[in-house]
């Protein structure tokens, strides 16, 4: 496995892993699947803010990404990020997300960030337990806050302080 930045020319292979979890679940609660522009300006715009945008590789392909940038907008929450970690699903359970968490929290830290956060659909039994696992406690859960495919999901906010 290797873990890399990841390229505008990744875009097309981060666009693989993410778009089925966009069309397909309520991982996210993002409508519309991401075009290959949309994820070359993310990855672009996440590197030259100093948040990292990472890719996981393994036999030439993307197995998954991770990136994080900040959870709110405004100087008060410079410290604070928030991430996202997807993994393809034959890559899933097979310590990937991990790497891909270490790696990000790894990063932030290094750049002097206190806070990681995971937004959590409340359905998402598995990522609510590998939250756990890595250390991550909840800090709040806002019910009925997304929408997607017809109905409405509860928001479970789960973090960690980098500094201990």
């Amino acid at each position: 496995m290797i873990l890399r930045e990841a390229t505008p020319d990744d875009a097309p292979a981060i666009a693989a892993v993410w778009n089925p979890i966009v069309r397909d679940t309520v991982i996210t609660f993002w409508p519309t699947e991401r075009s290959e522009a949309e994820i070359t300006a993310l990855v672009r715009d996440r590197q030259a803010a100093g948040h990292a945008f990472l890719v996981a590789e393994t036999g030439g392909q993307v197995a998954g990404f991770a990136t994080y940038s900040q959870f709110r907008a405004g100087g008060g929450y410079a410290h604070s990020m928030e991430h996202t970690i997807h993994a393809a699903p034959d890559h899933r359970g097979r310590g990937l997300g991990r790497l891909l968490l270490g790696a990000v929290e790894g990063h932030a830290r290094a750049r002097g960030h206190r806070l990681m956060i995971g937004a959590i659909t409340g359905s998402n039994a598995a990522s609510i337990a590998f939250h756990s696992a890595m250390g991550y406690a909840e800090w709040g859960r806002v019910p009925a806050v997304g929408w997607k495919f017809d109905r409405f999901h509860d928001l479970v906010l789960m973090g960690k302080d980098l500094r201990a």
